[in-house]
């Protein structure tokens, strides 16, 4: 899993449609010590995850699974909340 936060929503002009229905929403990746990890990615939302929410993202085969079709080629999906991080 690779914890995120949540900075910005996408809306693409045209998608397939094993993504009807699905929510992207612009990932920035952070570290263990919650600061930014790299460039910020485009993910599936499966959870309804809002704007500076922490998340957790599958990737690979496992972002496909927690969307309506199975058949999708996602490569991130949101698959949780968190809700506290602590030391």
């Amino acid at each position: 899993m690779i914890p995120g936060t949540v900075i910005g929503r996408v809306v693409p002009a045209q998608a397939l449609d094993a993504f009807r229905g699905v929510k992207f929403l612009l990932v920035q990746p952070m570290d263990e010590a919650c600061n930014p990890s790299g460039a910020p990615v485009v993910a599936c939302d499966s959870i309804g995850a809002n704007m500076g929410e922490r998340v957790f993202m599958a990737q690979g085969r496992e972002a496909t699974v927690m969307l309506p079709d199975p058949f999708n080629p996602a490569d991130m999906t949101i698959i949780a909340i968190i809700d506290e991080v602590t030391p």
